[in-house]
């Protein structure tokens, strides 16, 4: 038996496929944000006349908050107040589902079909 040997990939072809994926990976991370999908937060509460305990704030988290240059707690209470938004909605559900699951079938696809590939190479056509 023939032992399998993959077809060897020019240094070019490895080239293109390193910018496809990093294209690919940065457009991933970066369309979310683009279409307003990822990144949003809730406007912030404001109280009057803050303190750094009625904000939550511990001696070790002030000390932090001193070192970024928010010297009292007025300054930092929008940052500290402002929560991530989590909310969804249907339609961005189902988009979501339906491109994870439609990625797996399109895996499974190919690799099924290279799959069926090397074992005919392999051993043979039936």
């Amino acid at each position: 038996m023939a032992r399998y040997r993959p077809p060897a990939q020019s240094k070019l072809g490895q080239i293109v496929d390193v910018i496809v994926l990093l294209a690919l990976t940065f457009g991933a991370l970066y369309l979310p944000l683009y279409m307003g999908l990822a990144g949003r937060t809730a406007s912030p509460s404001p109280q009057e006349n803050p303190t750094w305990e009625s904000l939550g704030q511990n001696e070790a988290m002030v000390e932090r908050w001193n070192a970024l240059g928010y010297a009292d707690p007025t300054a930092a209470q929008d940052i500290i107040t402002s929560r991530f938004d989590y909310s969804f909605g249907a339609l961005s559900l189902i988009v979501m589902v339906v491109v994870v699951v439609g990625y797996f079938v399109l895996m499974f696809r190919l690799s099924d079909r290279e799959y069926r590939e090397v074992i005919a190479e392999k051993f043979g056509r039936e």
